[in-house]
């Protein structure tokens, strides 16, 4: 079977299982701290300053934050759903290293370093109040079952690092001036937002594809080691 079309039937199939699972709802966050993360992130390393950060219920986000100049708001704004995207990859990549436990104390710092700094919001720091204690919770309680809870952490953070690119195509199609970060890039550059949504559209399929292909490639190296 095609690559790409494996990659997507399991993107569509894990999007509909993962929507069985009670509260799984609440973990689709973690895609949207990462890519108000992201743009927090680059704002600082270009010499900018983030004034807050809000996250709400409906899985979206903003970042307020000061830069000057023209050139350093593009990369910003270029940050969200790029960064979102490889993190995701990230979180794949860590766990065919067999190293899951590195992504939870990532994802948990993540997490203390908004609540401490930036969200003041009372949904936000509720969420990520109670997402760091479950991480906490799965790295010295409840061991045996983090495994399992960083796979949804990560296949969450997949599916929303590529539906939430998906509908920023169809916003930039239905209202080019209301596609977020897609109508920023194009008020600064003149190029039209369904040209930037595409963008981040493919590079989340992208990620998403070598995401998928560490995961399969782990699970065919572990029962081989389990048999030794």
């Amino acid at each position: 079977m095609n690559k790409w079309l494996k990659t997507m039937l399991f993107l569509v199939g894990s999007a509909f299982l993962t929507r069985l699972i009670p509260f799984s709802s609440l973990f689709r966050n973690l895609d949207t701290m990462i890519h108000e993360f992201g743009h927090a992130l680059v704002t600082l390393l270009l010499s900018g300053s983030v004034l807050r950060i809000e996250l709400y219920a409906n899985h979206s986000g903003v970042t307020y934050s000061a830069i000057q100049d023209g050139g350093r708001a593009i990369l910003v704004s270029l940050s969200g759903y790029m960064l979102a995207s490889l993190f995701a990859l990230l979180l794949f990549y860590l766990y065919s290293k067999g190293r899951h436990d590195w992504g939870l104390i990532l994802a948990t710092t993540v997490a203390l370093i908004m609540l401490v700094m930036y969200v003041r919001g009372s949904f936000g720091m509720m969420w990520l109040g109670g997402f760091i204690a479950l991480n906490v919770l799965m790295l010295v309680v409840w061991k045996k079952a983090s495994k399992y809870y960083y796979l949804l952490l990560a296949f969450l953070t997949l599916e929303e690092s590529v539906m939430g690119s998906l509908f920023l195509v169809y916003a930039a199609v239905v209202s080019p001036s209301r596609a977020g970060d897609a109508s920023n890039l194009a008020r600064m550059t003149s190029v039209p937002a369904i040209f930037w949504a595409v963008l981040f559209f493919i590079f989340s399929l992208l990620c998403a594809k070598w995401a998928l292909g560490l995961f399969f490639k782990r699970e065919r190296v572990q029962p081989k080691l389990q048999s030794r």
